[in-house]
C-alpha cells in the first residue's frame, strides 16, 4: 500500500485527509462504548430502590455487628464481676469520702465595674484514698448571713443539676473543682461582715450526700 493512499480502490488523498477519516472513526469508537457501558443514560427507579436497599442492608449489619461487641463486653464485665470474693466487693466500687468548699471561694469582680456582684464556690470531691474525682452528682448552694444569731437571712439559693454540673470542671496548677458561677447582688454593708456558703452534694452514683460550709471574711 503506498503511504499516502487509503484505500487501493480510492484515489490518493492527502496525509490530512486520512488523519480526519481516522479520527471520525474513533470518535464513533467511543461513543459507541460509552452507550455500552451505560454513561449518558437514566438510572431507572429501580436500580435505585436496589441501590438504597443494599444501603440499609449494609447499614443494620455495621449496627449488628456493634451491638455483637458490646454484648461481649458487658459479659466480660459481668463475669470480673462474679469473680470477685462477696466479702470484698464494696472496696473494689467507686465511693467518694468527702465534698470540701474549697479556699477560693468568694465574691468577685465580674464585669471588672469595682462592685463584686460574682459568687464563685469551689466544690472539691475526693474520693476514699483523698484524691480529687470529677463525681457525678448535683448541687444545692446556700448564702446565709449569720452575722446576727437573733437574724439569720438566707441571702441566696441555687440548685445545679449534674448535665450542668458536669460542664463546670475546673483545673489549674492552683485549684481543681468544680466551679459555680453564681450572681448574687451584693451591698458593701454585707461585704464588711461575714458571710456563710453551705453547699450540699448529692452523689448520683451512690446516693450519699454530703454538706460543707465556708466562711467568706470580709476584706480588709
Amino acid at each position: 500500500m503506498n503511504a499516502t493512499s487509503c484505500n487501493r480502490n480510492e484515489l490518493p488523498r492527502s496525509r490530512g485527509s486520512c488523519r480526519a477519516h481516522g479520527t471520525y472513526g474513533l470518535l464513533a469508537l467511543a461513543a459507541f462504548l460509552l452507550a455500552g457501558c451505560g454513561i449518558g443514560s437514566e438510572v431507572k427507579p429501580e436500580e435505585v430502590k436496589i441501590r438504597n436497599l443494599e444501603r440499609e442492608k449494609a447499614d443494620l449489619t455495621g449496627q449488628l455487628e456493634q451491638s455483637r461487641t458490646e454484648a461481649e463486653q458487658l459479659k466480660t464485665q459481668v463475669k470480673a464481676l462474679a469473680a470477685l470474693p462477696p466479702d470484698k466487693k464494696e472496696s473494689f466500687f467507686y465511693a467518694l469520702g468527702t465534698v470540701t468548699l474549697g479556699n477560693f471561694t468568694g465574691f468577685y469582680d465580674k464585669d471588672a465595674t469595682g462592685k463584686r456582684d460574682e459568687l464563685l464556690v469551689y466544690i472539691q470531691p475526693t474520693d476514699q484514698a483523698g484524691d480529687l474525682v470529677k463525681a457525678p452528682g448535683a448541687v444545692s448552694v446556700q448564702l446565709w448571713n449569720l452575722n446576727d444569731p437573733n437574724d439569720r437571712t438566707l441571702l441566696g439559693q441555687w440548685q445545679v443539676q449534674p448535665a450542668e454540673l458536669y460542664k463546670l470542671w475546673f483545673n489549674t496548677l492552683a485549684i481543681t473543682a468544680y466551679r459555680l458561677k453564681l450572681d448574687v447582688p451584693m451591698t458593701p454593708k454585707l461585704l464588711a461582715q461575714p458571710l456563710t456558703v453551705r453547699a450540699t452534694f448529692t452523689d448520683y452514683l451512690t446516693g450519699q450526700v454530703f454538706t460543707d460550709q465556708f466562711v467568706i471574711q470580709p476584706r480588709k
